[in-house]
Parts: C-alpha cells; structure tokens; sequence
C-alpha cells in the first residue's frame, strides 16, 4: 500500500473539539468534519493513511528477504474505532443539521410576514396618491371637494405667475421711468451706472436701449418742433433741456466698450460662457461686428503673420532658375507661400472649435475669420510670390500660378471636408460657398477676359521663336547662295521666318522684356547676350536641319500650357483655348518650320533635274525626319487636341479643318518633292543611256566582242546611281512611300531602257549584250523592297524583250504567238535586229 502525500498528511492532522483519535503501533490518527469538508479530501488517501497508522513500525523496517507473517487485528481495531467515530461525527452532524433548518424556517416566517405589512404600506400608499391625483384633477371625492382640488390649484398657480411677470413688468417700468426722469431732468445716469458697477452689464445694455427708444419717441430733434409744438398741429410732449439721446447714445457707446473689454478679457482668459455671454448682448450692437472685428483682429495669427507680411521670400536660386527652365520639371508651390497655407489649415481646423463654444452666431464668425485670412494674409504673400515670379519670366508667372492655385484648393478642400465647426460632419452651404468664392476671388485678376491665355500664347510664341532663331536666321542668311541643300532651303518660307526673326528679335530689344527671361530665351536660341543686337547671326548648316528633339521640346512645352489651361481655366473656355493653341503649334511646327523644309527641298530638287553631272540627293535623308515630325505633329493634335475640344462641335469641326488642311499642304509638298526626285533621278538615267555606243550592241572588232561579254558602260554607270538613290531612299522613306516611290522609279527606268532599244541596231553577238544589260536591270529593280505597289514580273518585261535579240526560226515565231496584242510591239524590237532582212526573221515577222 503506497503512502500518503505530505499535503494529505497533514490535512488529517487536524487538532480541534470534534476531533476523533485512533491509536495504532504508538502512533494517534485523528480526524474531524473539517477534514471530510475539505475540497482536497480523497477517500483513497484517507485509508491508506488510516492503515498506515495501524501498521506496527517494526513490520515496515523488516528486511525485504524476511518473511513476516500478517497480524490483521491492528487494523481490525483501527478499523472499528474510525467507524466508530464516523458514527459518532455523524450523529453530531446530523444535529447540527436539525439546528439549521429550524433557524431556516423561522427566518422564512419572518420574511414572510415582513412583505406581508410592507405590502399593506404599499397599497396604502397607492390609495393615497390616487386619491391626490383625483383630488387635483378635480374629478370629485367622498367628501365634496373635487372642484376645489387640482383646477383650483392649477389656476391658482397661473394667476400667481402672471402677477409675477406683472409685478416684473411694474419693476421695469418704474425703474424705467426712473432712469428716463434722471435722464430728462438732470442729464444724468447714475442709477443705470449703479446697475453696471454690479457687473449687470447685460441688463444694463437692455435698459439702455429701451431708454434710447424713448427718447426717440419722447424728446425728438429740434428740427421736429420746439416747446412741444410740432407740425401738422399736433402738439408733442415738452422737449427736455437736456440731450437725452445724445447722452444714451454715449453711454451706450461706453457700455459697447466695456463689454468688448469684457469680452477681450474673457478671450485672454479662455473664459468661452463669459466670451459667449458678451457676444450675445454685443450682438444688439451695429449686429454683432464690433465683437466680431475685436475677435479676428485680435487674433494672434494676425498679429504674428502682420510682422512677416514684408518677409522677402525665399532666396533660393535654383529654385528659381527651375521655374523659369521650361525643360525642366516646375519645382512645386513657393516655400514661404506654402508654410502660410498649411499654417492657416491647423489654425482654422482649431479656431472653428473655439468660435463654436465662444459665439452663438459661429458661422458668420467662422465665415469673417476666412475672409480676413484669405483677403488678407494668402492674398498678400500670393501677390508677392507672382509678382516675383513675373520679373523672372512669364514662364516663372504661370508656373507659380498653377502651384499656387492648386495648392489652395487643395486647403479649401481640406476644410470642407474636415468640416471645421460642423465636424466631423463636412461644412454647411454657406461655408462651402464663402471658401469657393474666396478661392475665386484670389485669382479673378488673373483670368480677367482673355488674359490668362494671352499669357500662355506669348509664353509659348516666345520659347518657339527662340528655339527657332538660328533655323530661321539660316535660311535668311543663304537664301541668296543656294550652293547646297541648306543653302536653299531659304529661296521658300522666306518671308514667314523674316517676319518672325524681326519681331523675336523686337521682343528682345523691348525694355519690358524682364533681364532674367532674357537671358533664358536667349540660351534657348544658342546665342550670347551680345549676340541679340546683331542682324547677322552666325550659324552653320545644323542649324538649317530639321530636328525631331527640337519638335519633340515644342510639343513638351504645348502639352505643359495644355495641362496647364485645364487647371486654370474654366471649363466652357477649354475649346477656344485649345484652338488657340493648336493654330500657334501649326504655324510654328507647320509653317515655319516644316514647309520651309519642305519648299528648301522641293527647289533644290528642281534645281537638280537638268543637271550636268549626278544629282545631288542630299535632301532626300531629312525627308525621313520631317516624316517623323510630321507623324509627333498630327498625333499631338488627335490625341490631346481634338478631344479636349469636344464639348465645343463648332470649334471641333475648324480644329479639324485646319489641321486637315495644314496636313494635306505639308503631305502634297512631300508628294511634290518626291515626284521632282523622281524626275531628276529618272533624267539622269536617260542621260547615262544616251552615252551608249552603237558598237555596243553591234561589236565589229575582237575589241568589241570582248566588250560584249559583260554589261554595257551605259548599264554600269545605271546601275550604280539607282543602286546610290535606292539606298538614299530607303534611309529617307518608309513603308508605303518608300514602296511607291521605288515602283515609279522601276517603271519609269522601264520605260527609259524600252524605249532606249527601238534606237539601235543589234547584231548577233549585240543580243547578247542586250540580254546581259537587261537581266541586270532585273535584278536591280528585284532586290528593291516594292511591295505589292509593283506588279510581279514587271520587269521581266524588259529580260523578254533582250530574248528577242537573241533567239531564231521558230523560237521566235512561238515567242510572238505567245505574245498576243503585244506581238505589233514585239515586231518593233525584232527590226531592230541586224539581221532582220533574213528569211527567217521575215517569216516570223510575217507569221
């Protein structure tokens, strides 16, 4: 048997009066009720440790080897005498027990009988107070009073109260007239003085004015009657010889002012029911807006942001010099002007809770603190941040007015939603509707009438014509040297880039011009500033040739003024703006730009069509960048243009016009320039032809038959110029123009070497010439990427026509059967034959 725990252990150890002992083997086991109450009692522990005690000590300390024989009387006896006191627990327990329950009973009878007599109280009291209630609502009793109960009372009650507001009434008048006498009689207030030394300052206000309607009414002006006679006969209350009026007036000017003092010293004091009691008597005073006025201009951020207001802003060069770099990223809101703003969002987000406890009337508070912040202190530091901006450049101005605006509203936006006195809820209409025209009000100068897209217009105008001073100037320069390309390119659009060379120039001489835009414009333009006087400028053939990141600058800086005139502007003025906008990037990109190319290219393509030596093709490479150009060009506007001008159909319809129109000008003197290359290129190849000799085809000597075994001089000398224009035109062109322009070049070589045969004679070994030249044209014409624009097999026209120099008999006569309606040309070529006079020859010529 396993011993028990040291905590069961000494829990039955127990030492008490209830207590029951049990002697084993020397050693006394006792136990009482507490131990079987116990929460920790287990009856297991219980008997081992009731066992234990009756095991003999000797018995436990045998060896383990020994054999013991088992006594049970030890634990027979423990046993019997636990059971006995069990027994004995047991009965007392059972009387203790009895004992309870006897008590449990009696306390319950006496409960009983407690809510027994509080419910008699209660029902007493119910029957009492119905009894009242009847009584009072005259609804009759037992004993005949009814009627003289609760109506009785009821009137009573009232009559009381209006002989109260009576007596109330009779009080005033009295002091009332008190007050009038002293006034009237000794020019004096001093009863209502008293009144305002006991701090009543509040009825004393009232009284006051009640006593300046009295002496409106009593004691009128002079010019209204003297002595009580008045006009129309009717006869007035005798005049006081006193200035009754002017002596209220000026104590109530004086009652104004100590309220105000009151007022301001409850608002230094943070006292808001004292502030709100002063603003409720002041508000009787011209409305409410000497408080008011005290209020905001006492304010303290008034008062501290007054001292700033002279502030220079901040002086931080490259800064500026960003904001007036039209490539470079608008540096954001200036730095002073921002600080201001977000102070003014904490300070109104915090005084809108103090001018709700402090005024009844918050919101016309609410809404004179925002005017005077807006009209005075944002106004003042956005003046000057614009005006600084405009002495840098007009660049600088609209950068700075776009920061500026769209971080004020973003502060009224802010403060509709934070809800200011009505949070967290948003503002009221009247709030919302003071913080807009406030907004509006800041920049109305700025957008009056048209001036606002004046502004970009000239700013734009400005940046175009510096960026393209040296092309213009270029083409002024050598329009008299038309030597090359370049040189040309001046003889057209001559007269645009004078006349915009003449006013940039005018603009720069212009004393309003500010010294720091100056300096930009010029730096745009490549020049130095000792440069802009000058009439010849200098500059080399890069500045005559066109530029996709020049293109691609102009269009940056468009869609800038685009983005811009969005945020600004109103949203019905879009459209025009946008056409304004659109005509100044066609006339610039367009006309001064890309038709001066244009027309360069087309008169130096001309000047090459008669030429004595090769052609010069130089301007056939800048064809692929106009191309370009003109692709940026006609994307901008149908991208970003012509939707912008869609709630407009009108002005949708004459943007669209216009810029069809500047297109189909610009894609015909495209068209026109490569037709005129073709004509020079195609007359440089019949010049080459015309330099073939008879002897080539009709070689006479062993010299000309070693001649005959290879392409003819005339064929080589083709060959290579196409081969040199070919390449040239794949570098300029692209696509379908680069498709087209080889095919016409292919069928008009086609036409030359058809028509260059019917002028010679060719003999036997001459076809064979023939032959090899035509297959080489072939070849030529095979390797150019013509697409589906030429005919496959168009040159194999010219491979048949060379067979027909060689072949004989009936090859011949089966080659014109298979011809067809083409056979009568075919003959053509086959009596160009040397040998055409031959029986055979006739007979296929006859067949």
């Amino acid at each position: 048997m396993s011993r028990p725990s040291a905590d069961n252990a000494s829990m039955l150890s127990y030492q008490g009066s209830t207590h029951g002992s049990i002697k084993g083997s020397g050693r006394v086991f006792t136990f009482s009720l507490d131990n079987f109450s116990n929460r920790d009692f287990i009856v297991k522990d219980f008997i081992e440790a009731l066992s234990d005690s009756a095991t003999p000590a000797s018995r436990k300390s045998a060896p383990g080897g020994s054999q013991t024989q088992f006594d049970p009387k030890p634990l027979i006896r423990a046993f019997e005498h636990a059971q006995g006191r069990l027994n004995t627990l047991s009965e007392d327990l059972e009387e203790r027990e009895n004992e309870l329950s006897g008590a449990v009973r009696r306390a319950e009878a006496q409960h009983h009988a407690n809510a027994e007599s509080l419910g008699r109280k209660l029902n007493q009291a119910v029957d009492r107070f119905a009894r009242l209630d009847s009584s009072l609502n005259g609804s009759g009793g037992e004993d005949g009073y009814g009627d003289t109960g609760g109506n009785v009372a009821v009137r009573i009650g009232e009559k009381l109260e209006e002989l109260d507001r009576q007596l109330k009434r009779s009080n005033d008048a009295k002091f009332l007239i008190l007050c009038w006498q002293e006034v009237s009689q000794r020019g004096s207030l001093e009863t209502l003085e008293d009144v305002k030394r006991r701090n009543d300052i509040v009825e004393c206000a009232r009284i006051a004015r009640q006593l300046l309607k009295i002496s409106s009414r009593l004691d009128p002006d002079s010019n209204q009657g003297v002595n009580g006679n008045a006009s129309n006969g009717v006869k007035r209350p005798e005049r006081s010889k006193y200035p009754t009026k002017e002596i209220i007036e000026k104590f109530l000017e004086n009652l104004e002012q100590d309220l105000l003092a009151k007022f301001d010293d409850c608002l230094r004091r943070a006292n808001y029911e004292g502030m709100r009691e002063c603003a409720i008597t002041l508000k009787d005073f011209n409305d409410g807006s000497s408080v008011i006025a005290t209020y905001v201009n006492q304010h303290s951020f008034f008062i501290d942001r007054t001292q700033l207001v002279t502030d220079e802003l901040v002086e931080d060069t490259e800064t500026w010099d960003r904001l007036q770099d039209p490539d470079a990223e608008p540096p954001g809101v200036e730095p002073s002007l921002q600080s201001l703003i977000d102070e003014v969002k904490i300070v109104v987000q915090d005084e809108s809770a103090i001018i709700k406890r402090a005024f009844p009337y918050y919101e016309e508070v609410l809404i004179r603190f925002l005017q005077r912040i807006f009209q005075q202190s944002i106004q003042q530091r956005l003046e000057m941040v614009l005006e600084k901006a405009n002495e840098l450049s007009s660049l600088a101005f609209l950068r700075s007015l776009q920061a500026s605006r769209s971080y004020i509203t973003t502060l009224v936006d802010d403060l509709k939603a934070h809800g200011l006195t009505e949070a967290p809820e948003p503002v009221t209409s009247q709030i919302a509707a003071t913080l807009d025209q406030q907004l509006e009000e800041l920049f109305v100068p700025y957008f009056v009438g048209s001036s606002y897209i004046e502004r970009e217009k000239r700013n734009l105008e400005e940046l175009y014509s510096s960026l393209l001073l040296k092309f213009t100037s270029y083409h002024e320069q050598r329009r008299r040297m038309p030597t090359s390309y370049f040189g040309s390119l001046a003889q057209r659009g001559k007269e645009f880039a004078a006349s915009a060379r003449d006013a940039y120039m005018e603009r720069l001489d212009s004393a309003d011009l500010p010294t720091t835009q100056k300096a930009m414009l010029l730096r745009i333009a490549g020049l130095k500033e000792d440069q802009s006087d000058k009439k010849n400028i200098e500059t080399t053939e890069e500045d005559g040739k066109l530029s996709i990141l020049t293109t691609k600058r102009m269009l940056k800086w468009l869609a800038e003024g685009v983005g811009r005139g969005l945020e600004l502007s109103p949203t019905n003025d879009t459209p025009k703006d946008v056409q304004n906008l659109q005509n100044l990037l066609l006339t610039h990109v367009g006309e001064y730009y890309l038709e001066t190319a244009l027309d360069a290219a087309s008169d130096h393509a001309v000047s090459q069509e008669n030429m004595k030596t090769p052609p010069d093709l130089t301007h056939l490479p800048s064809i692929q960048t106009l191309t370009i150009i003109l692709h940026l060009l006609q994307t901008t506007i149908r991208t970003i243009l012509i939707p912008l001008a869609t709630p407009s159909l009108t002005i949708r319809r004459e943007i669209e016009k216009s810029s069809t129109a500047t297109m189909s000008t610009l894609e015909s003197k495209l068209s026109n320039v490569l037709n005129i290359t073709l004509t020079a290129t195609l007359n440089w190849v019949a010049k080459c032809l015309a330099q073939q000799k008879k002897t080539d085809f009709r070689p006479k000597d062993d010299m000309d038959l070693m001649a005959a075994s290879s392409e003819t001089p005339a064929c080589q000398a083709v060959v290579q110029f196409l081969t040199r224009v070919a390449t040239q035109a794949s570098g300029a062109l692209s696509g379908r123009n680069l498709s087209l322009f080889l095919s016409e070049l292919a069928l008009g070589l086609r036409a030359l070497v058809l028509a260059h045969l019917l002028k010679f004679t060719v003999s036997q070994f001459g076809g064979i010439t023939v032959s090899k030249d035509m297959t080489r044209y072939a070849e030529l014409v095979r390797n150019w990427p013509t697409g589906e624009d030429l005919e496959p097999g168009a040159m194999d026209v010219l491979v048949e026509v060379g067979q027909l120099f060689i072949i004989k008999g009936d090859a011949l006569k089966f080659k014109l059967s298979q011809a067809g309606g083409e056979a009568g040309e075919l003959k053509a070529y086959i009596r160009q034959r040397e040998d055409v006079g031959s029986a055979d020859v006739q007979a296929a010529l006859g067949a």
